[in-house]
């Protein structure tokens, strides 16, 4: 049994879905209807940069569902491949929503408009250089929480458990630079991460407020496949419960280490990972380094894409 996952942000990179756009009309269609809906040029800033656009995540979070749904299709059209045979889909943070429109829960213009509004409302809940988030290796989860309990010196949140010895947090950058320096005391090895905003923690307060409404103003229906929520970690079919979660979502962690354990404990030995590099892959291996793994995100991956 299989699973289809899909990235979320940080995967982006210039030039992404190019031989998709280049090589089907349908996918060029896409790009247009993106466009149009955006009011904005984002297929040329998937295509062409500047990076420094595309990195913003007002653009980034559209751009990676754009690319994903394109070879979805694509793997869809021209394969004989069943991807409606899996299992479940799952998508990191903006992946769900990519998982979510492949299901048929939403389509393709309501997805666009809400990760447009999503990808906003995240940039703007804190004001520029005054959040932040740090990548924590090679250290377990029950460890970082016991360091994250001292509120009294400063204000993080895990963000991501992502992985065996990858964890993400976020929070104020002057709270970030105290629990970088505790980390050094205990040699613990971190990464500061280039983003513009403390994602999924309680300091997205405020683009909760702003999606509440839009979320649950926006007609979903039940998927046609299970989608594993970022917030349960768990299996949802129930349209207005999976609407309910993604509200959440934005202020809740990423528990996508404990969303792979439990497709592996429901029987799920093998993923694949659509869309835009292969981080998703990478972060599985460090799970179960025997679950097999396949990448489609270039037309030699879609034409070597077998049932097996």
């Amino acid at each position: 049994m299989f699973s289809v996952i899909f990235p979320g942000q940080g995967s982006q990179f210039v030039g992404m879905g190019k031989e998709f756009h280049d090589n089907f009309d349908y996918v060029r269609e896409y790009f247009l209807i993106a466009d149009e809906i955006l009011k904005k040029k984002l297929s040329q800033i998937i295509l062409e940069g500047p990076k420094e656009q595309l990195d913003l995540t007002q653009n980034t979070q559209s751009a990676i569902f754009l690319v994903s749904f394109s070879i979805f299709k694509v793997l869809e059209k021209e394969t004989n491949f069943n991807i409606k045979d899996a299992k479940f889909y799952a998508g990191h943070s903006l992946g769900e929503y990519s998982a979510l429109c492949c299901a048929d829960s939403i389509n393709f213009e309501q997805t666009i408009n809400l990760l447009m509004s999503r990808g906003m409302a995240m940039q703007n809940a804190v004001p520029k250089g005054e959040g932040g988030m740090t990548a924590i290796l090679g250290t377990k989860i029950d460890e970082i929480n016991e360091i994250l309990k001292d509120k009294s010196r400063f204000q993080c949140f895990i963000a991501n458990d992502n992985s065996v010895g990858q964890i993400v947090v976020s929070g104020t950058l002057n709270s970030i630079k105290i629990l970088e320096t505790e980390l050094i005391k205990k040699k613990i090895k971190f990464v500061q991460l280039q983003v513009s905003a403390p994602f999924h923690c309680p300091l997205m307060k405020k683009a909760t407020i702003e999606m509440e409404n839009k979320i649950l103003d926006t007609n979903f229906k039940d998927p046609s496949i299970s989608i594993i929520s970022n917030v349960t970690a768990s299996p949802q079919n129930n349209s207005e419960e999976i609407k309910k979660l993604l509200i959440h979502q934005i202020e809740k962690p990423v528990r996508w280490r404990e969303s792979v354990l439990n497709m592996i404990d429901l029987g799920i030995n093998r993923f694949i990972e659509i869309g835009p590099g292969k981080v998703l892959s990478g972060l599985i291996k460090r799970i179960d380094r025997n679950i097999k793994l396949n990448q489609v995100n270039n037309l030699t991956d879609i034409k070597n894409i077998t049932n097996d």
